[in-house]
């Protein structure tokens, strides 16, 4: 687990976040906040969590992969606002069990445990895939990537996206896909029957492509698919695939 920790402090850093992020920064009074930023165009930029520090800054908690690039955005907008950013050297450590005094309940699900910030990293082992594949919940890099509208990787169920916020990036082509249009894509869990390498092509029974594997946990996965095509079983290198 690669994270990166972003000190955010200044008078304005609520109302700087709140104008840009997809949920609702408001939420930090009570608990951490799985939330995403976007391009104008609604596509994913990266998701993390804010998380309530207790100096009275924010805490951002992003996939280190993303961190560098989102920093960059982060200040583009800025602009004249009374807002500073600093990576700092924090570390998550994660589980499943009794949790540790301080730490805060990911928000996205229930049985996705809490997250801890501090100088000591890592996890109690549990199995984070095998929890992702039974609950659809995406990950950056492989579920969440660069072409990913944030309604098909499921936002609203994983408490990522709040629709009564207010304007942010990405808003308008958002909310006009969830006012208007019926979602045609999207994640969804799929029993897996046989061998089959992430990333995998899925074909539809009638042999259309109908999306493509991704985590796997045992004989269940992820999967990206066109939903008009993913009836009856599908196929993907050697498996059979049929939805959950």
């Amino acid at each position: 687990m690669s994270r990166t920790i972003i000190r955010i402090t200044g008078a304005d850093a609520r109302d700087f976040l709140q104008g840009l992020v997809t949920n609702d920064v408001s939420g930090l009074d009570r608990a951490l906040v799985y939330t995403a930023m976007l391009t104008p165009q609604g596509k994913y930029i990266a998701d993390f969590f804010l998380v309530p520090a207790a100096d009275g800054s924010i805490l951002l908690d992003v996939h280190s992969d993303l961190a560098q690039d989102l920093i960059k955005r982060l200040t583009m907008y800025k602009l004249r606002a009374q807002v500073t950013l600093t990576e700092t050297d924090l570390k998550v450590k994660r589980g499943t069990g009794p949790a540790p005094n301080g730490a805060f309940a990911d928000p996205r699900h229930p049985d996705m445990g809490w997250r801890l910030y501090g100088e000591v990293g890592g996890d109690d082992g549990t199995d984070w895939d095998a929890i992702r594949v039974a609950h659809c919940i995406p990950e950056t890099g492989i579920e969440l990537t660069p072409d990913t509208f944030i309604l098909e990787a499921g936002f609203e169920r994983l408490n990522g996206l709040d629709f009564r916020k207010g304007c942010y990036v990405g808003q308008e082509v958002t909310a006009r896909m969830h006012h208007k249009t019926e979602l045609r894509k999207g994640l969804a869990t799929v029993t897996v029957d046989g061998p089959a390498e992430t990333g995998a092509a899925i074909t539809s029974a009638d042999g259309k492509p109908a999306g493509t594997l991704l985590t796997r946990s045992g004989d269940r996965a992820i999967a990206y698919l066109r939903f008009d095509r993913a009836t009856g079983d599908m196929t993907a290198d050697q498996a059979t695939l049929r939805r959950a």
